[in-house]
């Protein structure tokens, strides 16, 4: 999947002192370990989520979870499987309303508000630890790179950038086919689906949209109604909810554009005044940030810079992998910008902000149903793309719940990192903020540190094994902390990450 010679290259920070948490204010009662990302290929940090790590900006955190005073669960939900609430339809409804007929809401916002997915550091005012990362140059691992394994000796034959192809080619050359999945045909195959003037409508919305990505060259993301109505038994899909009911000429247009932010597309670029803009009222008016808190050097730092690297993948979705923000334009301005990674097994959730102005449209909550469908419009083109990350579930922190509202959903048992069923882990966090989740007493970390000697680091513009670097430094007071990071990251991720070393 990743260009040759795509390696990442991250500088271990510990994670021994507290920090203030956001969500109940303790001072210093956030514990949580840090790495700096100079590069991070998209499968690693896959693995890494997948381990409760995750990212703010390029610093990437891992919740120490039996310490913390606000233990944060991965969450994820099954978007293939994902029906929506009764909640979740009255916002759709809500929306589809104001578009059509600008209809406004009579009482206060019945979906709650805070669902702009808030679990990064920075975001409830928690600050990410004092950090002087070393200046690393891509060119570093472009150039050739000496590997030292661990049975060999420092003059092993040097692995250049075309044997690196080599064995990414033939890596990529056992993976299966694209599979491109058969159009729904209603219920006879040989006839086609009833015109009804509800699915004409639709489909002129459809061509529309298509349209206008061919002549504006944004990405729309809005989701593709199927072709046929739904059987009777069958409940009405998401995606109908988001388009139903629209009429050809609504009072309002809304347009969802997907831009890649890592690097910045031209796109991105060309908004991104407008974007900070709504950015910094937002913080402002929802979150009460003093004016001089939002910079635009913090926006950059913290929603626009990625260490994940722009990947394509013959399996893998048109736009390819990445960080992106989907921009929501209503009638040519921004009101709302979700922040997103699009990965191998996911769309993970960074952030959603949004102009204060449209807070009655409960944009936190309506943009996860969109990024859920769009996760259902990905799985189309790859396969194995159909979980939407929401970030953190925090059972402790009342607000942090509403996660907990996109069935079906799992957590990331913290000892075994398994998944588990949302449904089987609430009794468990109703008695105890921190809690195994996996109730077989017999699992544990499949992916164990076993080996530190294999731990890969990158030391002066060489990659070796740990072993190697060891008996060349000599230097025995790096071994714990280099433990403490693998151990972390588990030893097939951390055979495949070089950790810095000066």
């Amino acid at each position: 999947m990743a260009s040759a010679g795509s390696f990442s290259i991250v500088e271990y920070f510990g994670g021994d002192d507290g920090h203030r948490c956001g969500y109940c204010k303790n001072a210093q009662g956030n514990f949580s370990h840090g790495m700096w990302a100079h590069s991070m290929n998209v499968q690693d940090y896959q693995d890494l989520i997948d381990r409760g790590w995750r990212r703010s900006g390029k610093y990437v955190y891992k919740p120490v979870m039996n310490k913390t005073c606000c233990p944060q669960y991965t969450i994820r939900c099954h978007a293939l499987k994902f029906h929506p609430s009764k909640t979740h339809k009255k916002i759709l409804k809500k929306v589809t309303k104001f578009l059509s007929k600008g209809e406004m809401p009579a009482g206060p916002c019945d979906a709650p508000c805070d669902g702009e997915r808030m679990d990064s550091m920075v975001e409830e005012g928690g600050e990410v630890p004092p950090l002087h990362p070393v200046e690393i140059q891509h060119a570093q691992v472009e150039h050739p790179i000496v590997p030292i394994s661990v049975e060999e000796d420092t003059d092993a034959k040097p692995l250049t950038s075309e044997s690196l192809r080599e064995k990414t080619v033939s890596a990529a050359a056992g993976k299966s086919p694209r599979v491109t999945p058969k159009p729904g045909a209603g219920a006879d195959p040989s006839k086609p689906p009833c015109r009804k003037a509800k699915d004409i409508r639709k489909e002129r919305r459809l061509q529309k949209e298509q349209q206008m990505q061919q002549d504006g060259g944004d990405t729309l993301t809005n989701p593709k109604p199927a072709p046929a109505t739904p059987a009777a038994s069958q409940p009405k899909p998401l995606e109908d909810f988001i388009t139903d009911s629209l009429p050809d000429d609504p009072l309002h247009r809304l347009e969802v554009r997907l831009v890649r932010s890592m690097p910045p597309s031209p796109q991105f670029k060309a908004s991104f005044d407008a974007s900070y803009q709504v950015y910094k009222l937002y913080q402002t008016v929802v979150h009460q940030d003093p004016p001089h808190k939002p910079s635009e050097s913090q926006f950059k730092r913290f929603l626009c810079d990625s260490p994940l690297e722009a990947e394509t993948s013959p399996d893998g979705p048109d736009m390819g992998y990445g960080s992106f923000h989907q921009q929501y334009w209503l009638d040519g301005r921004i009101i709302a910008v979700g922040v997103i990674d699009i990965l191998p097994n996911c769309i993970s959730s960074v952030y959603l902000y949004y102009h204060p102005d449209f807070a009655f449209l409960s944009l936190g909550s309506y943009s996860a149903l969109r990024e859920i469908a769009f996760t259902r419009h990905l799985q189309k083109q790859s396969p194995k793309l159909s979980y939407y990350y929401l970030g953190f579930y925090i059972h402790s922190c009342p607000k942090m719940r509403y996660k907990g509202q996109y069935h079906p959903s799992d957590l990331l048992c913290p000892e075994t990192y398994t998944w588990v069923s949302l449904d089987k882990c609430v009794p468990h966090l109703e008695i105890s903020a921190y809690a195994r989740l996996n109730e077989d007493t017999r699992a544990g970390d499949a992916c164990a540190l076993k080996d530190l000697g294999r731990v890969l680091v990158l030391h002066k513009k060489m990659v070796m094994p740990y072993a190697t670097y060891s008996r060349k430094k000599k230097v025995l007071s790096e071994e714990k902390e280099v433990e403490q990071y693998a151990g972390l990251v588990g030893q097939k991720t951390a055979e495949k990450i070089l950790l810095y070393r000066s």
